[in-house]
Order: C-alpha cells, then structure tokens, then sequence
C-alpha cells in the first residue's frame, strides 16, 4: 500500500477537528441542560445537588476553553489544505483529481460548520 499524501493527510484531518468541534457543541449543549434540569429540580440533598451542579459548571467551564483553540487549528487546518490544493493543482495532468475533490468537500464541510456554529 502506498503512503498517503500530504494532502489525504491533511483533508482527514480537518474533517477529523470539524467531527471534533460538533462533538463539543453538542457535550456543551448536554452540559447546559444538565445544569437547568439541576437547579430547577427541588428535591434531593441540597448538597449533593450544589455539588452536582458546582461540578457540572466545572465542566462546562473547561468544555468552553477548548472550542477556541479547535477553531484556530481547523483554520490553520484549512489554510495548509488550501495551500496543497492550488500546489496539487499545479501538477497539471499528472495532479490527482479525487485528492483535490476530497480536500475541496472536507474545506466545504468545515465552513459549513463554521457558519452553523457563528
């Protein structure tokens, strides 16, 4: 089997960091319900039920810190993906159309996301 190219590379991974963000919008909306179903909730241990929550806060807490630096690797993700495209491109016949097409989808996908997140 052939090694993968640069640009197989880097296409799996901004597809990789755009699957990562969705799945740390969609923990953070997880976290955001537990928290209101926790303090609407009038019955239990008020302890443990401030700790829960105290914990729960903690979490969404360090869930938030992560998102801007995901978003500044996928930028930069698909920056170097933008550079290999127009380099591939540059081959004429011999550049490989399909590495091209799934490096454009992955960009495609990961401005989508940008713009459903924003």
């Amino acid at each position: 089997m052939a090694p993968r190219s640069q640009i197989e590379i880097v296409t799996s991974s901004v597809i990789r960091l755009v699957k990562e963000e969705a799945s740390y919008h969609r923990e953070l909306e997880q976290q955001t319900e537990r928290i209101k179903k926790l303090e609407s909730n009038q019955d239990g241990d008020d302890e443990n039920k401030e700790f829960l929550a105290k914990q729960e806060h903690l979490a969404l807490e360090e869930t938030k810190k992560v998102l801007p630096s995901l978003k500044k690797k996928i930028v930069e993700s698909v920056k170097e993906l933008q550079a290999l495209i127009t380099e591939e491109g540059k081959k004429g016949a011999e550049s490989n159309v399909a590495h091209i097409t799934a490096a454009k989808d992955a960009i495609a996908k990961a401005l989508t996301a940008e713009r459903e997140i924003s």
